[in-house]
């Protein structure tokens, strides 16, 4: 998505230990990538800005509702989740809706090496995903004090320390990342604390794209780029990609 709102929404399927997706309409046969899902809806970018508030209205108990944006690398997260925070803004007010990156839990470089996992930067493993789950915690239970976040930068190439901040009249986080709704060891218990998550849908070729503009942009020459997309960002795509039927919401853009 560059700068322009989501051409549609689809309901997925249920997941193992996930609620079942509300009826939003008739049974389709599903199209482009992935598996068919059993329903479908179009809303455009207003009615999603309707369901992501409505996630926030069914906080019950807790003190703020978080919304997760998973999807593979390069499908949009970022931008749909940011998208989503400036369109709220606009509507409630300044601070009501906040944004959370889990790209900020990247372990960092020297920490890799040492776990022998350069290579594989972005996977799973290379994330502190104990300490992601433990931020969605706080964000679910406190609104006492500002809450600052963590973020990667692609051009240090590195995580760095409080580029967001969470402000205590947030009522919506807007969380986003590859393996939000995976159904993994870690991932799993961080999947606990978020009250939906929606699932973003690009086609490959538009992802590989992205991904390899991405990897110029870093300063990888076209071989560099071409490997990186194809040894690590494409598996772990496809991991992600298994976690398409464990989302309430699928948007595709």
């Amino acid at each position: 998505m560059h700068d322009r709102a989501p051409d549609g929404a689809r309901a997925a399927g249920p997941c193992s230990g996930v609620a079942a997706a509300p009826d939003t309409g008739p049974e389709v046969t599903g199209a482009g990538t992935g598996p068919a899902d059993p329903r479908r809806s179009e809303p455009g970018f207003a009615e999603l800005l309707d369901a992501a508030w409505r996630v926030g209205e069914r906080a019950g108990g807790k003190a703020r509702a978080v919304l997760g944006i998973a999807g593979p690398p390069g499908a949009g997260k970022s931008t749909l989740a940011r998208a989503l925070v400036t369109g709220l803004t606009g509507r409630h007010g300044p601070g009501r809706a906040a944004y959370v990156p889990l790209d900020g839990f990247h372990l960092s470089d020297p920490q890799l090496v040492r776990l022998g996992l350069l290579a594989r930067k972005g996977a799973p493993p290379t994330f502190d995903v104990h300490g992601w789950a433990a931020l969605l915690a706080r964000l679910a239970d406190e609104r006492t004090h500002p809450v600052y976040v963590p973020d990667y930068d692609r051009e240090i190439d590195a995580p760095v320390a409080a580029r967001h901040v969470v402000p205590p009249e947030a009522g919506l986080v807007i969380a986003e990342g590859n393996y939000l709704a995976c159904d993994l060891p870690g991932w799993r218990e961080a999947r606990r604390h978020l009250d939906a998550v929606w699932y973003v849908d690009v086609p490959e070729e538009v992802r590989v794209r992205r991904l390899l503009e991405r990897h110029r942009a870093s300063g990888c020459g076209e071989e560099e780029a071409q490997t990186r997309v194809r040894t690590n960002d494409l598996p772990n795509g496809a991991l992600v990609r298994g976690s398409r039927a464990c989302a309430e919401l699928v948007v595709a853009l």
